[in-house]
């Protein structure tokens, strides 16, 4: 799950990270009182939407009196913002960070993820901060510093150490950044965050480190031990159709062909993506129904698909193991009626009962392909699509 920015400093603040004065605004009247209170010359004003790249796209701006101000609130609140990390119509600005002004002398990058092949919580940082940062790890990934942490010790001081020389910091900064790497420590563990990252953290001229902007995402497997979380989540930063999906306990991922694929098991649905874009076609989503599917699931499986009008052509790839293939050419046939599906559907059933399965598919009258090979099912589908 991610959260806001916004949010992110305030969790990164209560675990003594040092984070800009401000505050959060829904309409003008508010963005100005914030200005005022802060009785400084100069604000950052900042869409909160969940994606990067705001500054690029208009969404980050700095200004130096009150009319400024509230000719930028209005430019963003309550439009759409798109970046090179959202979709074609972008993300609703429903809210506006506006901040204190800092005189930057150096940008710089930090995070702390789960690095899964070496087992470990692993921290990323750079001297090259800023917007840039995935053209520096690309180009020059000497760059980059990499401190892995054991779960049994703990960060350490000589890696904190490690970090502040790769930096140049002095020793006083070295002792703010040892306070930053271990309130995102504790921050990481207490509340099963999966990314904390901070671009840029700033030294500014008076030589301070501060976490300028910040981004946290957490473990959706762990939400129910933290209501707190939970609550701050922004339900119209997100696709409907992966909300919709959720409720049905059904793993739904839009992506930008149009070849709709529903599959059972995330290993499995990713081979078939795999496949289907290896043939020459384009995936529309990623959909895993789960190993324990039944109608319903099928049923709306097949809603969340065809409410994509770009779809022309569907693959079903069906691995039949607790539910039996010929249960799931029933669901199959109910949800093609309920739903009134109009486009091919190319279905590869594989397992328990697959002759009965198949057999169920074959004659039905509707646009139902039946396949004995996940690679025939792949080209087969892909041909549909484009005729």
């Amino acid at each position: 799950m991610n959260i806001h920015e916004y949010q992110s400093k305030q969790l990164l603040k209560f675990y003594e990270v040092a984070v800009p004065d401000g505050g959060i605004a829904t309409n003008v009247e508010q963005a100005v009182s914030i200005a005022r209170q802060l009785n400084e010359s100069a604000w950052v004003v900042k869409a909160q939407i969940h994606a990067g790249a705001r500054g690029k796209a208009g969404g980050v701006k700095c200004v130096t009196d009150l009319t400024e101000l509230e000719q930028c609130c209005l430019a963003l609140l309550n439009r759409r913002l798109v970046t090179v990390q959202t979709h074609a119509d972008g993300l609703p600005v429903n809210t506006l960070l506006v901040e204190k002004s800092y005189a930057i002398k150096r940008e710089f990058y930090l995070s702390l993820i789960v690095d899964r092949g070496l087992e470990r919580l692993l921290f990323i940082a750079s001297a090259d901060g800023g917007m840039d940062i995935e053209e520096i790890a690309l180009h020059h990934p000497e760059r980059i510093i990499t401190v892995a942490i054991h779960p049994t010790a703990g960060l350490q001081a000589y890696q904190v150490r490690n970090v502040a020389y790769a930096l140049s910091l002095n020793a006083q900064q070295q002792k703010a950044l040892a306070k930053i790497m271990h309130g995102m420590y504790q921050l990481f563990l207490a509340k099963d965050a999966s990314q904390i990252e901070i671009n840029p953290l700033i030294e500014t001229d008076d030589g301070e480190l501060i976490a300028l902007d910040a981004k946290i995402n957490f473990d959706d497997n762990a939400l129910s031990l933290h209501p707190d979380i939970a609550a701050l989540r922004d339900e119209s930063q997100e696709d409907s159709k992966e909300l919709a999906a959720q409720q049905h306990d059904l793993n739904y991922i839009t992506l930008e062909g149009n070849i709709g694929c529903m599959v059972n098991g995330a290993g499995l649905a990713m081979a078939t993506m795999d496949l289907v874009k290896l043939k020459g076609g384009q995936p529309a989503n990623f959909l895993d129904v789960g190993g324990g599917t039944n109608v319903e699931k099928v049923c709306e499986a097949f809603k969340l698909i065809v409410a994509d009008p770009d779809i022309k052509a569907i693959l079903v790839n069906i691995f039949g193991g607790i539910v039996k293939c010929d249960v799931i050419a029933s669901g199959i046939l109910a949800a093609i009626q309920q739903v009134h599906v109009s486009i091919p559907v190319v279905v590869r059933l594989e397992g328990t009962n697959v002759d009965e399965g198949r057999a169920l598919l074959t004659n039905t009258g509707l646009q139902i392909y039946p396949s004995d090979d996940l690679a025939q099912a792949a080209e087969l589908v892909v041909k549909l699509a484009h005729s």
